[in-house]
């Protein structure tokens, strides 16, 4: 089952793909334009969002931009027209999917799926997810509660290596010979002044680097700094 938000003048075009979607378990939210759209994704989280274009207010692409300003939700996008500039043009600015009105709604339930199944893999193999806190691997970028933080290369390298061994014990010798290289010429105290580092760079979610008294550090989610 996943989250739709089904977006279109149209009382019609939502009734229908609402009775498909629901019919196959899913959730779905509407919205009448784009204005109404942008709002509703401010609150809440979609797996997909079905938009049309051509509508009052606020376009299908020019919500699509405003939403990416704040949320990576994948798309697929409405549309009476069969211009293929409009298909071009969605295409370039990161839509995931364009079907033409009138349409078929088994199969673009069939297309959500794949969008949705595409899109929840991409993020399972390549960002690690700890409740608010987010890791990027492919783009080297952390967030926490969706907001991109800068981290020097040595705080990410750090926590990536603390993350992919989540609730164990690691030492600062360890530590330092992981993240730093065998090569290096320092002591404890630079894993300890990294930790600080990062743990403020983290902000709510700093308890999730944990102190092992006598050990080192350990990353676990959910827990209090001992």
């Amino acid at each position: 089952m996943f989250k739709i938000l089904v977006v279109d003048d149209e009382a019609k075009i939502r009734e229908v793909i609402r009775t498909y979607a629901e019919f196959e378990g899913h959730q779905v939210v509407e919205a009448s334009d784009g204005l109404e759209a942008v709002e509703i994704c401010r609150n809440e989280d979609f797996d997909v969002i079905v938009m049309d274009i051509m509508m009052p207010r606020l376009s299908g692409f020019s919500a699509y931009k405003e939403i990416k300003k704040f949320k990576d939700i994948p798309v697929l996008m409405l549309s009476a027209r069969k211009d293929e500039y409009d298909k071009l043009f969605g295409f370039e600015i990161g839509i995931d999917d364009y079907v033409v009105k009138p349409f078929s709604p088994k199969e673009l339930m069939a297309r959500l799926n794949v969008i949705v199944k595409r899109n929840k893999n991409i993020h399972d193999n390549r960002i690690m997810t700890f409740e608010g806190l987010q890791i990027d691997l492919d783009g080297r970028q952390v967030y926490v509660d969706k907001v991109p933080v800068d981290l020097t290369p040595k705080e990410y390298d750090l926590l990536v290596y603390l993350a992919e061994n989540e609730n164990i014990a690691l030492t600062r010798d360890r530590l330092l010979n992981k993240v730093w290289g065998y090569d290096f010429y320092g002591d404890d105290r630079t894993v300890d002044t990294h930790i600080k580092m990062l743990r403020n760079s983290v902000g709510p979610y700093r308890d999730f680097i944990v102190t092992v008294r006598g050990v080192g550090y350990k990353f676990q989610p959910g827990s209090g700094i001992l």
